[in-house]
């Protein structure tokens, strides 16, 4: 049977050429197309039948009536998605000026239909999927070819298992148009249907087949987009290919925040995201029109409301005022009584500025935590500035993220990048634009993080979305940096060379050790990074050499520096790492914070816990020292002399390693196999009883009076040691010199096994019943000995401030100066 569909659009939509729907080769195929407009819309189709033997003969028993309707349905259901994803992203009105679409409500999506479809939906891993087909047949027309056509180019161009991994197509389809843009942001992310469009092919990236569902009901399956998540891989591998939405570095991040709780990214969280940062640029651009003080620079956020004002606190007092961030510096217009007084400046492109959070309040107390400083390492300017919000600390946060930012662009370009000065930059195509990518990068990041403040979406740490004050504190950060450089400045060689620098840098290959063969970074494109450039310490790192050893693509489709088909650019490789190491440190930093309790009272129950094993060692030789077992204590006596006189003590220290890695060998294999349970390893303590204040406050009291009378003896202590040491008792020095002589001439008299063993003898037997009474005679001796030694004298100076010793130091240089002066008039 043979079902051949004709569609009458009353929508304006141009009319297409007939084309076929294939689903399998035993499914039905379908025929649409789409005529002139008529006053009504008519959906009119015609059903066929066609004699294909004994074997399809059940097939006449089939309701025509009824299937026509259900085409009916279908095409009337899916003809509104039709218009606004297969026709032109924007639709001219009369006057000729191209007219928004409304966003597509996802409530009233129900089932998704192909209009054309040219490619051959089979594939040697299964049926495409209708996101898949959707996206490379769209893309295909966007770049001036059919899905079929797209199709040969790419099978011709990879090897044959790339080829026939869908998500493949589906990347040089999509990369394929975007990789000719190099704007801040794509300018078709204005269009809601490119915005569908990004949607549609992250979930046709997810899952590029169909699910393993009757194909013969493939026809009647509802395909909406309402219910859909894409996941954070898809995300993060088709988000950041669109100029401007993502970084490769925070990508992760991003889609943490966008995603939320919920299982994946859902279509309106995608639209309101787009709509958001495609009006925090617009804002941008329209601001810049109307200062004329910023012509040099460019504006990034501007902090002034009335509710939730900017003050800036000097001198223990507040002024609240207007504060602008740009790329360079940080403006601070203060509101008078009167008038409106000049603006501050704090430059931030100058080299050790440091920001951090910070708590003020009146009088010098820290009462608001709401604060954020900037200062130099001179310390000879500091900026205190607070961000009032009455909803928490995000402000604060998010500002703090912005300032960081700014700050880490300008060491960045320091550390990674050519100087302002250096005319090599004009050797290499491109280069001298390097500078302005890089600020570029970082004004991107800043505006989707006030795209999610404006879309009060809650971020653990705004600074993993700002990508430079991420890297500088991430581990393998200094390599993302690297190749971030290699992104931004590296180009065609467009002068010649010396004939030794032209043979390096002709070479196609990945770089080597670059302080031994002197090569310059080739990236995926085999644009040139000079090895001029490479001013960072880090270059010169086992990590930097390793990762820049095996950085060739091999098997993928280069299409830009940014923008590789089935392989990995530089930048998202060592994201990927970076990411990888990451999220080890986090797990790492959360077992310590689960493990940091709260409470002396709990910390000391946990201190005890963890000395238990110490604790049963300890009672265990006890025993042993005190003959309460005396088979054991024999048995331990003739090992410890064994070992003593057969000259076995310098294997003594290798053998317990020896046991020690043996032992958590073995614990780590019984894990493995699951034969230790899921609570082994685990410490468990018993929660204190609940208190109210007063009882808390006595019980520091007593903790700091037990840690007050602890340093105090340890003090003690230390006095006495220093008074014998310093010979502040001569006596007692004389003694303790002369047991110290003897004890050095006994080691060099007898062999050290000697007077080891007769310690070990003098240890067990100091509890027998012939030498108990000696030992405590002498004990005592020592006793009385040690009580008569007299404590070190301590003075204690009354206290001075700064101001107070700066002031004396100044008077007593005038009397100098005037002293000297009377005796060489004299």
């Amino acid at each position: 049977m043979i079902v051949k569909l004709q569609v009458a659009n009353s929508k304006g939509v141009p009319a297409t050429p007939n084309s076929w729907i294939c689903c399998n080769k035993d499914a039905c195929r379908f025929s649409c197309s789409v005529r002139n407009p008529s006053s009504q819309q008519k959906i009119r189709f015609k059903l066929v039948g066609q004699n294909l033997g004994d074997r399809w003969r059940k097939l006449n028993n089939i309701d025509t009536h009824a299937v026509q309707e259900r085409i009916n349905s279908w095409l009337s259901k899916t003809q509104d998605f039709l218009n606004e994803v297969t026709s032109p992203l924007a639709k001219t009105g009369n006057d000729g000026k191209s007219e928004p679409r409304n966003v597509l409500d996802t409530q009233d999506i129900e089932d998704m239909f192909v209009a054309e479809q040219t490619m051959d939906g089979s594939t040697p891993n299964g049926v495409l999927s209708l996101a898949a087909i959707l996206s490379i047949e769209q893309f295909s027309r966007m770049n001036g070819l059919t899905g079929k056509k797209m199709q040969k180019i790419f099978k011709a161009l990879v090897p044959a298992h790339v080829y026939d991994d869908a998500r493949n197509l589906v990347e040089y389809c999509c990369f394929r148009f975007l990789s000719r843009d190099t704007s801040d942001l794509h300018p078709c992310l204005k269009e809601p249907a490119f915005q569908r469009l990004i949607f549609i092919t992250m979930l046709a990236w997810q899952n590029p087949y169909l699910d393993e569902d009757d194909l013969h009901a493939h026809a009647s399956k509802k395909a909406s987009l309402q219910g859909k998540y894409v996941g954070e891989e898809a995300f993060a591998r088709i988000a950041p290919a669109v100029s401007g939405v993502a970084d490769r570095p925070t990508v992760h991040y991003l889609f943490k925040a966008l995603a939320g709780d919920e299982q994946g990214m859902s279509l309106s969280v995608w639209l309101t995201y787009i709509n958001e940062l495609v009006k925090v640029h617009e804002g941008r651009r329209s601001y810049q029109n109307r200062e004329s003080q910023f012509l040099e620079e460019r504006i990034l956020c501007i902090g002034s409301s009335r509710k939730r004002p900017v003050l800036k606190w000097e001198n223990n007092m507040a002024w609240p005022g207007k504060l602008t961030l740009t790329d360079k510096t940080l403006h601070f217009e203060a509101v008078g009584l009167l008038r409106q007084k000049d603006a501050a400046r704090l430059d931030l492109t100058r080299h050790g500025l440091q920001v951090e959070k910070a708590k003020v309040g009146p009088f010098g107390s820290v009462l608001f935590d709401s604060a954020v400083s900037v200062s130099s390492s001179t310390g000879s300017e500091t900026w205190l500035l607070e961000f009032v919000d009455l909803g928490g600390e995000l402000r604060r946060d998010i500002w703090y993220a912005f300032i960081s930012e700014v700050i880490a662009l300008h060491k960045f370009l320091h550390e990674y990048g050519p100087d302002d000065n250096d005319q090599s930059v004009f050797q290499v195509f491109g280069a001298h634009k390097g500078k302005e990518k890089a600020i570029t990068a970082a004004i991107s990041g800043i505006a989707r993080l006030q795209a999610l403040q404006f879309m009060r979406k809650s971020m653990d740490d705004p600074i993993k979305l700002a990508q430079y004050s991420f890297l500088q504190n991430a581990p393998h950060g200094d390599i993302v940096c690297q190749t971030l450089a290699v992104n931004f400045w590296g180009g065609p060689v467009v002068t010649r060379f010396t004939e030794e620098g032209l043979q390096q840098a002709e070479e196609v290959r990945p770089s080597r050790e670059a302080s031994e063969n002197n090569n310059h970074i080739i990236d995926v494109d085999g644009s040139v990074f000079l090895r001029k450039w490479l001013r960072s310490p880090s270059w010169y790192s086992s990590a930097s050499v390793s990762f820049w050893k095996n950085s060739s693509v091999r098997q993928g489709v280069v299409l830009s520096k940014n923008l590789v088909v089935a392989q990995m650019t530089h930048v998202e490789r060592a994201a990927l790492i970076c990411k990888e190491k990451f999220q080890v440190v986090e797990k790492t930093q959360a077992t310590i914070d689960a493990a940091t309790l709260k409470g002396i009272s709990s910390n000391i129950d946990l201190f005890k816990e963890l000395m238990i094993p110490l604790a049963i060692t300890a009672k265990n030789f006890e025993k042993l020292r005190r003959w309460e077992e005396p088979y054991l204590t024999v048995s331990f006596l003739v090992f410890a002399y064994t070992i003593i006189f057969r000259n076995l003590l310098s294997y003594v220290f290798p053998m317990g390693l020896m046991v020690l890695a043996t032992a958590m060998l073995t614990l780590k294999g019984l894990k493995d196999q699951g034969r230790l349970g899921r609570s082994f390893g685990k410490v468990t303590i018993r929660d204190q009883p609940p208190s109210n204040t007063i009882q808390k406050i006595i019980a520091v009291k007593d903790a700091m009076s037990d840690v007050e009378n602890y340093l105090q003896n340890l003090n003690v202590t230390l006095l006495k040691l220093r008074t014998i040491v310093l010979a502040g008792q001569p006596q007692i020095t004389t003694e303790v010199s002369l047991v110290l002589l003897a004890s050095a001439t006994i080691l060099l008299i007898f062999p050290f096994k000697f007077v080891l063993a007769f310690l070990i003898c003098d240890l067990f037997t100091r509890e027998l019943e012939f030498r108990r009474k000696m030992v405590k005679r002498f004990i005592s001796l020592l006793k009385e000995r040690w009580v008569t030694v007299p404590a070190a004298p301590v003075v204690v100076l009354p206290f001075e401030d700064d101001e107070s010793t700066s002031l004396n130091q100044r008077e007593t240089g005038v009397k100098e100066i005037g002293k000297r002066t009377g005796q060489k008039q004299t």
